[in-house]
């Protein structure tokens, strides 16, 4: 079986069609053929279909013109070679007229049926789960749109059911150790295992609490992904915005050691938003900030405003950042910071600090809301910077 597949493996290799999977195994292997069988049966059947309608059309030609050269060398008369002339070229251009024909057939069923038979048959594999179904895109024309077009939604789809996957593995995975813990205390307290004190007790309502805090963070992260977050729309300065900020984390900033600064360049304009919501934001960096930035380091939180000039920048705008001179973050990790359940340090507990991995991700979806962007930029042992920038118009989703 294996040696087959790799024979197979070989030869698409080698052909002008290779399939779109990069690993290969016997399950691609097994989908590809059933794929490709599919898509040789209904190009069959499209080329019977256009074979037997140009053929009629054939027919119908070939004995119009035979019955045409008839009633014209009846209708000229005279003499035998006059007949003849007329007979011969009747009879030449029924079979020209046909032949015509059959190559025009030939090129729709190369331009049209072929095409067109692909794409069938990938929706067919699509439709029955194959998610790794692709077409040739080898016609430049209309249908090489299509076949574009096709694949990459089929490779949105594909993803996002990889996304559904691993968040169902990593909720399973983020709810089963608080669950254990609760279980194991509550287990230990029946069976007079653990004294029911007030630490053991505790540490089960700590638990809990971590447990309705990571359910919270998925409904709120499903509701901004799927723009139905209700948000609360104000005015709000941001050099007030960012003093609330300062004075929240400057108790912690002050008991770690680290200088918490705050910069306001220009005047930034009133943005309309969520103060809430930004809160949320910016708490969540700054926190990120204060676990990764060690004793003697410097937090900074700046806004300036950002013009219309500036290429590349949404017009009218201000932009926050959130700067530390802590680790920093692996060049290798920096496309991930924003993914759920993504943290820098898995090795480090949650009793520690680490969070369930969804600040940043939720922090995404919130400026999105907003009509805004984030981004991060990070140096291994030079510092994080986040920086957002959000509209001066609001975008109501």
């Amino acid at each position: 079986m294996y040696k087959k597949a790799r024979q197979n493996k070989r030869f698409w290799e080698h052909h002008p069609h290779r399939p779109p999977w990069e690993h290969w195994g016997y399950e691609h292997e097994h989908k590809f053929r059933h794929w490709a069988r599919d898509r040789k049966r209904k190009r069959g059947c499209l080329f019977f279909r256009f074979a037997g309608l140009f053929g009629f059309m054939a027919l119908l030609v070939l004995g119009g013109m035979a019955t045409l050269a008839f009633l014209l060398s009846r209708l000229f008369g005279g003499d035998r070679q006059t007949t003849m002339l007329v007979w011969a070229w009747g009879c030449g251009l029924s079979l020209a007229l046909p032949l015509l024909a059959g190559l025009l057939a030939s090129r729709a069923f190369r331009s049209i049926a072929t095409p067109l038979a692909d794409v069938m048959a990938a929706a067919d594999a699509v439709a029955e789960g194959d998610l790794s179904a692709r077409v040739p895109e080898r016609d430049p024309g209309d249908f090489g749109r299509l076949a574009k077009s096709f694949n990459r939604m089929v490779e949105k789809l594909e993803r996002s059911d990889q996304l559904r996957r691993n968040l169902t593995a990593d909720v399973a995975h983020e709810l089963r150790t608080p669950l254990h813990i609760i279980q194991g205390n509550l287990e230990g307290i029946l069976d007079d295992v653990y004294v029911p004190s007030e630490v053991h007790i505790g540490a089960t309502l700590e638990e809990t609490r971590l447990l309705a805090r990571l359910v919270e963070d998925l409904r709120t992260l499903s509701l901004a992904e799927a723009g139905q977050l209700p948000l609360v729309w104000e005015q709000v300065d941001v050099a007030e915005l960012l003093a609330d900020v300062y004075t929240s984390f400057s108790g912690q900033a002050e008991a770690a050691g680290i200088d918490l600064r705050v910069e306001i360049e220009g005047e930034p304009p009133t943005i309309p938003a969520d103060v809430d919501r930004l809160d949320q934001v910016l708490g969540n960096l700054m926190g990120n900030a204060l676990r990764h930035t060690p004793s003697g380091g410097v937090i900074t939180l700046r806004a300036e405003p950002v013009l219309s000039t500036v290429e590349g920048s949404m017009p009218e705008s201000v932009r926050i950042t959130v700067s530390d001179t802590g680790e920093g973050i692996p060049t290798e990790d920096l496309p991930y910071v924003f993914d759920r359940f993504w943290r820098g340090d898995r090795s480090r507990p949650r009793a520690g600090g680490a969070g369930s991995g969804l600040g940043l991700a939720i922090a995404r979806q919130l400026i999105h809301a907003h009509g805004g962007r984030i981004g991060v930029a990070s140096e291994p042992g030079q510092g994080t910077t986040f920086t957002i920038e959000l509209p001066k118009v609001a975008c109501r989703e």
